[in-house]
């Protein structure tokens, strides 16, 4: 952790924390205090180099999940908090919860999600700001049902004219994406650059995330890039 948060904390403060380049974290969901973070290496994801495993191409083609956006945001959140095989704990508290709804009320923050037989199944969110979107967490229920969330949102991202997609740190899970680090420095100026600049996170319409038409449609748009 870097720092503790002080003082008041609303959607207005926390947007100019991102264009800074700082996020805030809890340690544990039932810790109420938040810390800023400001890592020395950055996660990022190039839009311009995202590479699609074969495999994952192939269930992101025939479909597994109905793909919608913004239906559920706190249900994703909530999704994201839970402890499960593969994470212990988890850094997203009330107020983390709280502060995102006020920025997804204003439409500053976006949800992805994977649907299968009327349940939510898996997804992720994050903030839109300027031409940049910072990923925040993911989850799955259900195989792969993360993987084709980002999949999708790569995919909206470059046909909404975004330039840089933050992941905050690297994992291995991102690393297959293509994701890597660099250095505070270098991150500050692709951020200092990019938020000045215009995305639209719906120009590409809602309705690409349906049936196999909907999925042809994303890896189209993918294909561009590689």
């Amino acid at each position: 952790m870097n720092g503790k948060m002080k003082g008041n904390i609303d959607s207005d403060v926390l947007l100019r924390a991102y264009a800074f380049g700082v996020f805030p974290m809890a340690e544990a969901r039932d810790d109420p205090q938040l810390y800023w973070i400001d890592p020395e290496r950055r996660g990022v994801l190039p839009l311009n180099a995202f590479h699609l495993p074969k495999r994952l191409k192939r269930t992101v083609r025939a479909a597994p999940f109905e793909v919608r956006i913004d239906t559920s945001f706190r249900q994703v959140m909530l999704g994201c908090a839970e402890t499960g095989s593969d994470r212990e704990g988890t850094w997203i508290n009330d107020r983390i919860l709280d502060l995102y709804g006020e920025l997804f009320a204003r439409g500053r923050a976006h949800s992805v999600e994977c649907w299968q037989g009327g349940r939510l199944v898996g997804g992720l969110y994050g903030v839109s700001l300027g031409a940049v979107f910072f990923g925040e967490s993911m989850f799955s229920r259900e195989t792969d049902a993360s993987k084709v969330a980002l999949v999708h949102l790569v995919a909206r991202l470059i046909a909404g004219g975004y330039r840089l997609l933050d992941t905050q740190f690297v994992t291995t899970h991102l690393k297959q994406f293509g994701a890597i680090e660099i250095s505070r420095d270098s991150y500050r100026a692709k951020l200092h650059e990019a938020t000045v600049e215009h995305a639209d996170f719906r120009r590409m319409p809602l309705d690409y995330g349906v049936g196999a038409a909907g999925a042809e449609a994303v890896l189209q748009v993918l294909s561009q890039t590689s």
